[in-house]
């Protein structure tokens, strides 16, 4: 198998058939043997009944998986991801918002520069403000956390070596770009258009954006505890000069009334960044204490293939047709 594009998809019963149409339409035209890999996250729609129809429609290309909630989109990937049997992986999203048209183009990058990861860039999102000032968010945490210029962004070609370098991150809360920039920095970025959304609206929401930049701190940086420590020393050393100077006024005999302001202002301010700073460590904590406990990266329901497609990388077979409970890999 040369090629697999893995999609998670989320509510987009309206948009597959054309997505598949499209891209069958372009990996046709490109020769290569290739595959499909859907992944259904969850979806409260029509979507898996149209994933079934369009595996069943196109058996040979096809690999159709149905998890048993909704866990998120770099979960999903990872589950797509240990399904997909190509040398490379492409990853878009299921709202043709990224075409499948600029494909050979992500294809072509990886082969001739040798790279083993190329993210499609935009010149101009299609979305809306709030979604574009969250993506900038997150790629500014990113560009901070990993020392890279290079911006990240959901369509990226994937070199099979650096896939099967992340299989063996278990855990859950997966930053699908974290776990990449770990193992490599021979990666690049092309530009690609971006096209605005045919219908429904997008899965993430401002709340998702803000989880998945906390997603990207707590896994992949200590800078929150840090930053942390950080405001503790001042805060310590102002509070020092503080008393140093409010003892050198007391001595010259300035001080006529003793502030009350002062004295509530302090305690507010200790107060909230121990409150801040227990919250941070509780986070951490939080996040150590659910893995311990082996929550599941993801839990599969129904796969759908032609050809034996699940869990490549630990070499176990899924039959033709199955409806199963395989959990995801946890901690």
């Amino acid at each position: 198998m040369h090629l697999s594009v893995v999609i998670p998809v989320y509510n987009s019963a309206t948009t597959l058939p054309i997505l598949i149409e499209r891209l069958r339409a372009v990996l046709d035209r490109a020769g290569r043997e290739y595959e499909i890999v859907l992944v259904d996250d969850g979806s409260q729609d029509d979507s898996w009944r149209v994933l079934c129809d369009l595996q069943a429609a196109n058996r040979r290309q096809i690999v159709a998986v149905q998890l048993m909630r909704n866990f998120g989109q770099h979960n999903a990937l990872m589950c797509g991801f240990r399904h997909a049997q190509g040398e490379f992986v492409v990853t878009i999203d299921d709202d043709l918002q990224n075409p499948p048209e600029e494909i050979p183009r992500l294809l072509h990058a990886i082969e001739s520069q040798n790279l083993d990861l190329v993210y499609g860039t935009f010149a101009a999102k299609q979305h809306d403000g709030w979604r574009n000032l969250g993506s900038w968010v997150v790629n500014r945490f990113f560009r901070l956390v990993f020392q890279t210029d290079v911006p990240v962004s959901n369509c990226r070609i994937i070199r099979r070596e650096l896939l099967e370098a992340i299989f063996s991150y278990t855990l859950n809360y997966t930053y699908l770009d974290g776990l990449l920039a770990w193992n490599t920095r021979r990666v690049g970025a092309i530009s690609v258009a971006h096209h605005p959304r045919d219908s429904g609206r997008s899965g993430y929401s401002v709340a998702k954006l803000l989880w998945l930049a906390l997603n990207l701190f707590t896994n992949f940086s200590l800078l929150p505890l840090q930053v942390v420590s950080g405001l503790g020393l001042i805060t310590a050393g102002a509070g020092l000069c503080v008393g140093s100077w409010y003892l050198v006024q007391f001595l010259l005999n300035q001080i006529t009334v003793p502030g009350y302001a002062s004295i509530i202002i302090s305690i507010l301010v200790l107060g909230g960044l121990q409150l801040l700073s227990l919250g941070v460590i509780g986070e951490y904590l939080g996040r150590l204490h659910l893995n311990v406990n082996r929550k599941p990266q993801y839990t599969v329901r129904t796969v759908r293939a032609n050809t034996p497609a699940a869990f490549v990388h630990q070499a176990v077979p899924a039959p033709a047709e199955t409806t199963q409970a395989v959990h995801g890999p946890a901690s």
